[in-house]
């Protein structure tokens, strides 16, 4: 199982961060052991002091495939949940600055809050979705899947392109505008509609 990621898939959330706004999906990729699952605590690491949460979308393949067509883009996915993608803010921007990859201030241990995951069938349309996220009690990002750049079909054929999709492959699928620092004792909580999908304490 692999965790591939998508930046900057929201136009505001892309705006927010000074970045321009893409014409292809942008693409990293977190390991494995970047997944924290079952309402975990995430406990905040020595090599970073600027963490940032980043809520998302999170589509789970369900099918092999490769070079994937728009088509049948919809029958590699079958469940959908609702995670965090934190994000090593300090590291991100001095690797960025020297035109280095993401991948440490992206894929260390526990960046990817995941929740269960529901069937797809549970939802009447992909690209309505809303979701949000809580930050003590309040909410700091509020998201619609209509508003993404890219949609889960469009970042499926992309993605199969150039990686091959296996089952049980996570696809976060970016996060919408109001992203923000985290500190020790801070609570979320994401939601689907008003559905909490998880919980996560920083400790």
């Amino acid at each position: 199982m692999k965790v591939i990621a998508v930046g900057r898939n929201y136009i505001d959330h892309a705006k927010e961060l000074n970045n321009p706004v893409p014409s292809t999906p942008v693409i990293f990729m977190k390991p494995d052991t970047a997944i924290l699952k079952d309402n975990k605590d995430f406990y905040y690491p020595d090599f970073s002091n600027d963490i940032h949460y980043e809520v998302e979308i999170v589509i789970r393949i369900c099918n092999e495939g490769k070079h994937v067509s728009s088509k049948f883009a919809h029958k590699y996915y079958d469940a959908i949940g609702l995670g965090i993608d934190f994000t090593a803010r300090d590291i991100q921007a001095e690797h960025k600055k020297q035109g280095l990859p993401w991948e440490l201030a992206k894929a260390f241990d526990h960046s990817a809050v995941i929740s269960p995951l529901v069937p797809k069938e549970d939802f009447t349309d992909m690209k309505q979705i809303a979701f949000s996220m809580l930050k003590n009690g309040e909410v700091v990002q509020a998201g619609n899947t209509r508003d993404m750049i890219f949609d889960f079909e469009t970042l499926i054929v992309f993605i199969s392109k150039y990686i091959t999709l296996r089952k049980g492959d996570l696809i976060y699928t970016g996060t919408p505008v109001g992203v923000g620092p985290i500190a020790i004792g801070d609570a979320f909580e994401g939601r689907i509609a008003d559905r909490t999908m998880f919980t996560c304490n920083i400790k």
